[in-house]
């Protein structure tokens, strides 16, 4: 049996939510190997004079744990 650990990472853009959660993935991956699997939790974002500036969204990024890290 494989354990997994979870980590939650939050991803910004400015193009759109799925930009945003590409970017917490992509930045993830530079410290984290072999990912498994996401889950998107939450979408927000900030307004500014009545328009979306910054998308965020917030990952779960599943990983297997691996002996001796």
């Amino acid at each position: 049996m494989t354990a997994v650990k979870i980590v939650t990472v939050l991803g910004t853009s400015t193009e759109s939510w799925d930009h945003a959660a590409q970017e917490a993935v992509s930045k993830a991956s530079e410290s984290i190997r072999d990912i498994h699997g996401v889950e998107i939790t939450d979408m927000t974002a900030d307004v500014e004079d009545g328009r979306i500036t910054t998308f965020k969204t917030t990952v779960d990024i599943a990983f297997p744990v691996r002996e001796g890290i």
